[in-house]
């Protein structure tokens, strides 16, 4: 870690969208795991290095642009079965509380809002350090991870499997690498 003093972190950071992921595991057919992604969302990040529970997200995510390697199942994804893109374009997360847990870890609560619906989400953070760039651009990074039943948002669409159990798994494991810049 190049940097290691919180305090001079403080500031307000851009999310670094060619360098960071936003991504989700979901059981398939009871058997295995189908991974993907989103490709366009933006967001932002205020740190308080001196105050860690000052610390601020806010991510916009394009819900048309989910990758999970199939076209055809992005397609249903995108469909009135799971996302309803045309009424619900957007899914978004807006931080209500920080909190240090000691060494690097760190945990940031907040609003997920997927269909209209919002509940609370609570992400456990590693924050991985902080570096100046090749380019002048002050970087910090964290890696997330958190767990949602999607039938809490609405996303309900499934299908019975003959062997028992269902098609898609309600438990979802969502996965973040997020590499931010902080303004100039």
């Amino acid at each position: 870690m190049a940097n290691t003093d919180l305090t001079a972190l403080t500031g307000d950071y851009a999310i670094d969208t060619s360098h960071s992921t936003i991504g989700f595991t979901v059981r398939h057919a009871m058997v295995t795991n189908v991974k993907g992604k989103f490709v366009d969302f933006s967001g932002s990040l205020h740190l308080d290095g001196g105050d860690p529970a000052a610390s601020t997200a806010s991510i916009d995510v394009k819900m048309e642009s989910i990758d999970t390697g199939s076209p055809d199942r992005d397609g249903h994804l995108k469909s009135a079965d799971f996302f309803k893109i045309d009424e619900f374009p957007t899914m978004t997360f807006r931080s209500t509380k920080a909190e240090a847990l000691g060494d690097e870890d760190y945990r940031i609560t907040g609003d997920l809002t997927i269909l209209g619906t919002t509940k609370p989400l609570t992400i456990d953070l590693e924050f991985n350090g902080a570096a100046k760039d090749p380019f002048g651009n002050e970087r910090v990074g964290f890696e997330g991870k958190a767990e949602i039943k999607r039938s809490e948002w609405g996303l309900t669409w499934n299908a019975a499997l003959e062997t028992g159990g269902v098609l898609v798994s309600d438990k979802i494991k969502l996965n973040f690498d997020i590499s931010a810049i902080k303004n100039a």
